[in-house]
């Protein structure tokens, strides 16, 4: 996969004609995969290289700058997720105003004239261009006009349908992270650093590891404990984790993130760590002492290690 950026420009001579596609592509799932195969196969009947283009930013963040929707994955786990699809060009570009008030004829036009693309694959409630609420014949037409074959991509109509990036925020918001795993195809994932936090895992036989670091623009589970995937210094193991207040403990206001990994004893202050969501178990509550708060645990760790044991045999 070559990169390509605003920048960047593919001349109207070259016999490397391009069929494109355009989204924001944010947790690369199910429905995404449906766009991107189609998108392959309309450009391999036409001769052409197959190009995904994305943007650096959400357009929302420019058109609805206090309203904008949490992110589902980094740029970076992103372009990754992209890569895994083999298209032949990522084109990656920077959502900003100019862009906001192309129309749809103007943007088909920048690309066709840009990195000549002749041919637009549009997943099939996908709009774009300040006429978004155009149809689509009205962009087969517009289209026409600068160049740009317009074709309508199928709908993802699989077991997990329907199938959308704010269908799946909705579902980790909710704290619904294997329903959306399933969406995905993959678990959702949080990446940062471990940091010192409030040291009192250790005390009642849970030690934790506390994470910082996180990117500000993704999206948090609802507060709870969650059955986890846990990557650190390159290997994977099974773990639980709470997001919230842990207020058996009286930790104050704070949102926390503590992952207990399991069977695992290292000194990874610093060291950077993933969680993979695979099931929610329950939501955060008090309990009336700190016995009962082992007693808890221990049925979450007993419960998690029977998910994570079948998880990790579903994917053998």
């Amino acid at each position: 996969m070559k990169t390509l950026r605003a920048s960047d420009h593919i001349s109207a001579n070259d016999e490397q004609r391009l069929t494109a596609t355009i989204g924001m592509f944010d947790g690369m799932h199910l429905g995404h995969l449906t766009l991107i195969n189609a998108l392959k196969q309309e450009a391999k009947v036409r001769g052409n290289k197959s190009a995904i283009i994305t943007f650096a930013r959400h357009p929302q963040r420019v058109v609805n700058p206090t309203g904008f929707p949490k992110a589902l994955m980094t740029l970076d786990k992103k372009i990754e997720a992209i890569s895994e699809t083999n298209p032949d060009y990522l084109i990656l570009l920077d959502f900003n105003e100019q862009l906001a008030n192309l129309s749809s004829r103007e943007f088909m036009a920048k690309l066709h004239d840009q990195f000549n693309v002749n041919s637009l694959v549009m997943g099939y409630n996908h709009r774009f261009g300040h006429d978004h609420n155009a149809s689509f014949p009205k962009y087969v037409e517009q289209g026409k006009l600068v160049g740009v074959e317009v074709l309508k991509a199928p709908e993802y109509l699989g077991e997990y349908a329907p199938v959308s990036s704010s269908i799946v925020r909705q579902l980790i918001a909710g704290g619904r992270v294997e329903d959306a795993m399933n969406c995905m195809g993959r678990p959702f994932e949080l990446a940062g650093k471990v940091i010192h936090g409030f040291h009192n895992g250790r005390g009642i036989g849970f030690p934790t590891a506390n994470i910082g670091e996180l990117d500000p623009s993704l999206i948090l589970p609802h507060n709870g404990a969650y059955a986890v995937m846990v990557q650190v210094n390159g290997t994977w193991h099974k773990g639980m984790v709470n997001i919230g207040k842990r207020p058996t403990l009286d930790n104050g206001e704070n949102i926390s993130i503590e992952v207990n990994i399991f069977d695992f004893d290292d000194d990874i202050y610093g060291k950077p760590i993933t969680l993979h969501f695979v099931r929610f178990l329950r939501l955060e509550f008090k309990l009336g002492s700190i016995e009962q708060l082992r007693e808890q645990l221990t049925h979450d760790k007993q419960l998690s290690q029977q998910i994570l044991d079948k998880y990790i045999s579903n994917k053998s």
